[in-house]
């Protein structure tokens, strides 16, 4: 995976709003877009609604796949939020990263600013950050 990910400006600005909505458990879905890009961003159901893990309920797991396939997007990322905590892969973050040629944003409320939002590759136990280029 290179050093950046591309996503569009509306999909950060979605995010960050999307991180600001959820402060009682983890928001989480799927980026999807092309040539590299995100362009859309698919939220999900968090199967274990807790503040501190997610789990994206399979059926509609499966649901958003077919979106993304349906409308000739490639699976570009994972998001979810960190509504008590830094936005860093955790431990679990890094054990269930199961797509390693895809880049994970970690979401983090703030209280006293807009939301944080960071990107990770997370693959084989290792984390490298990646930055962030608005397109």
């Amino acid at each position: 995976m290179p050093p950046a990910i591309r996503i569009r400006r509306e999909i950060l600005d979605w995010l960050s709003a999307e991180a600001l909505r959820s402060t009682l458990e983890e928001c989480c879905g799927l980026l999807a877009g092309v040539g590299g890009v995100i362009t859309a961003a698919f939220p999900g159901r968090n199967a274990l609604a807790s503040p501190v893990a997610f789990e994206i309920a399979p059926e509609n797991l499966f649901a958003i796949f077919r979106s993304i396939r349906a409308g000739g997007l490639e699976h570009l990322g994972i998001y979810h939020s960190h509504p008590k905590g830094p936005e860093t892969p955790s431990p679990t973050d890094v054990d269930r990263a199961d797509y390693p040629d895809v880049a994970y944003f970690i979401l983090s409320p703030r209280a006293d600013e807009q939301a944080r939002i960071r990107a990770f590759s997370i693959g084989d136990g290792r984390v490298a950050k990646l930055e962030i280029e608005r397109v």
